[in-house]
């Protein structure tokens, strides 16, 4: 068989630009043109990983080494294991962490029951789930200080709305963050509504995924709204409940915000001293910072340790 013949044009083409061999292109050209090609998405990378650096991830590096250290007339000297001691022989300690411990139980009982009963609720109204949306979320775009300064009026003795309600239906009146004994439940009470709009949203969010079938399956199976939550919503929506659980218990674990300004943070007795706010006080009130890097750094490994037993747990109950 005859080799192809090329017709004078582009015999006269071929051997003007002759064929060149394949081969990769390259890697130093690559390279150039995949840069400059995300040039603008390597520019806001970096942006944010300066921003994390700066904010977050060097203030926890400087904290680990300020628990080891002590600052005294301008000179700073390693002192070992001295200011964990410090902090662990405070009378204030278990106190705090009982009270951190009290206020988390309370905050899981209120403040993860609740939302998820809220979302429940409104995922059963066909109409009108966008303003009762807005209305479960309008606490959080309060400012903290606002929403505090109302429940401050509510809670006082004199002349709060709780006792007047109170006086209404023949109640004995409270003294809401002047009693030891209630002032806690009286701070979970406001920060469960300062803080439960976005885990609603979340939870209708979850809600609203679950296929329809389902429940028309339990419906004919003769399932009440009680046997429904539970065979039916509380499953489908486990993953987000577990999450939820997990975020809850580490956010409770660091409350300082809503006890330091309804209680002026000790509250009567020490009943609201929680371990932020004793971090606060020793950073701030007894300029020992190396004391509160010392029990910043306690509460870090907890939370920590907790996490990772909470995450095998649940990667157990999956398999």
């Amino acid at each position: 068989m005859s080799a192809p013949s090329l017709t004078p044009s582009k015999a006269a083409n071929h051997r003007r630009n002759p064929p060149r061999a394949a081969g990769p292109a390259p890697s130093g050209g690559r390279f150039a043109k995949s840069l400059k090609r995300n040039l603008t998405a390597h520019g806001f990378l970096i942006g944010a990983v300066l921003c994390f650096a700066v904010f977050s991830w060097y203030p926890m590096v400087r904290e680990f080494f300020l628990a080891f250290q002590k600052t005294d007339g301008g000179t700073t000297t390693w002192v070992g294991l001295d200011n964990l001691t410090t902090v662990v022989n405070d009378p204030a300690f278990w106190q705090a962490w009982r009270n951190t411990a009290l206020f988390t139980v309370l905050a899981l009982v209120l403040g993860f029951a609740v939302p998820f009963a809220a979302a429940v609720v409104i995922n059963e109204f066909h109409h009108g789930q966008g303003y009762l949306r807005l209305l479960v979320y309008l606490p959080v775009m309060l400012p903290p200080v606002a929403a505090v300064l109302l429940f401050k009026y509510l809670y006082d003795p004199g002349y709060g709305l709780l006792n007047e309600l109170f006086k209404v239906f023949g109640l004995p009146e409270q003294q809401w963050l002047q009693d030891p004994d209630i002032s806690m439940f009286a701070v979970v009470v406001a920060s469960t509504w300062m803080n439960m709009g976005g885990a609603t949203l979340i939870y209708l969010a979850a809600l609203q995924g679950i296929p329809g079938e389902l429940y028309e399956a339990a419906e004919l199976d003769g399932a009440g709204i009680l046997r429904k939550i539970w065979h039916v919503t509380i499953p489908q929506t486990r993953l987000i409940l577990s999450l939820m659980l997990l975020m809850q218990v580490i956010a409770t674990m660091q409350v300082f915000v809503e006890p330091f300004l309804l209680t002026g943070g000790a509250g009567p007795e020490g009943s609201t001293t929680t371990v932020v706010y004793l971090i606060y006080q020793y950073a701030f009130n007894f300029n020992n910072y190396g004391a509160a890097a010392a029990l910043g750094l306690l509460l870090l490994v907890l939370l920590a340790g907790f996490s990772a037993a909470y995450v095998k747990l649940s990667r157990a109950e999956d398999e």
